[in-house]
């Protein structure tokens, strides 16, 4: 498995293609399955939701996602056992999605060490605060793992040059306000701000929330972003319907979204 750093260094000016999907739905077997696909159709870095009973960040689908995983007790060992036995067949880096009480819960060391000897190379923990992140960022070094902070395009000027002074490599940027699945919109004011930032940082940025459609890729693959985040488009195909047919239908769109890409 590469590293993510790797990845954007070796895609150079191309963005890279990350899909979300939430770990245990429909259920492990089909996530482990889903990861192999999504590495052997296009994904550059794939997003890993731990199932989490309060997702403040997640719109509906991934919500119901979340829900049933938790319904069938899925949890955080029994995920990282799972990506252990796959990742070594997977090229692209695995960035885990979570919230910030699981990872209190288990001690800050405890869960950095456990997903790392599982094979996740990032973590991303949308309601970390960034006045808390200097301790996180530092226990993740010492264990090879990245943690992709979050950047909300309401954020002011002192609180993106803060974010983006921090972040270790790579930045995290919210397409929309409110929370993920709603509908997204091309505005000059986000691709102004993209600007913004690409003048202040030569680290990696990538873009998310609600992007769900070929066109909506097509055109922000032109922005001054390293990487394209596409969450509950691959949720619902792949929950909404029979296992292998949502297998299917999660293949057939990563290799669409990756064709747009690089077209």
């Amino acid at each position: 498995m590469n590293t993510i750093a790797s990845v954007f260094k070796n895609l150079d000016k191309q963005c890279a293609l990350i899909p979300f999907i939430t770990a245990g739905d429909p259920d492990l077997v089909s996530t482990g399955k889903a990861l192999q696909i999504l590495d052997n159709h296009g994904a550059d870095i794939i997003e890993l939701g731990l199932p989490y009973s309060d997702p403040l960040a997640d719109g509906p689908v991934i919500q119901e996602a979340s829900s049933r995983a938790l319904k069938q007790g899925i949890n955080l060992k029994e995920v990282l056992q799972m990506v252990k036995t796959v990742q070594h067949n997977i090229k692209a880096p695995i960035v885990l999605f979570t919230y910030y009480n699981p990872v209190l819960n288990l001690g800050i060391n405890n869960f950095i060490y456990a997903i790392s000897k599982a094979g996740i190379k990032g973590i991303l923990i949308p309601d970390l605060p960034i006045e808390e992140s200097e301790y996180i960022i530092e226990v993740c070094k010492s264990f090879n793992i990245e943690l992709i902070l979050l950047l909300a395009p309401t954020s002011s000027y002192d609180r993106i040059n803060k974010i983006v002074s921090n972040a270790p490599s790579c930045i995290y940027l919210v397409s929309t306000t409110g929370v993920t699945g709603q509908k997204f919109q091309i505005t000059s004011k986000l691709r102004k701000l993209t600007d913004t930032i690409r003048k202040m940082t030569n680290k990696s940025i990538i873009l998310g929330f609600g992007i769900s459609s070929i066109e909506q890729i097509q055109e922000i693959k032109s922005w001054n972003v390293n990487g394209i985040v596409i969450g509950s488009a691959f949720v619902k195909r792949l929950s909404g319907n029979l296992p292998k047919t949502g297998l299917e239908e999660i293949q057939s769109f990563c290799k669409d979204a990756k064709n747009a890409i690089i077209s």
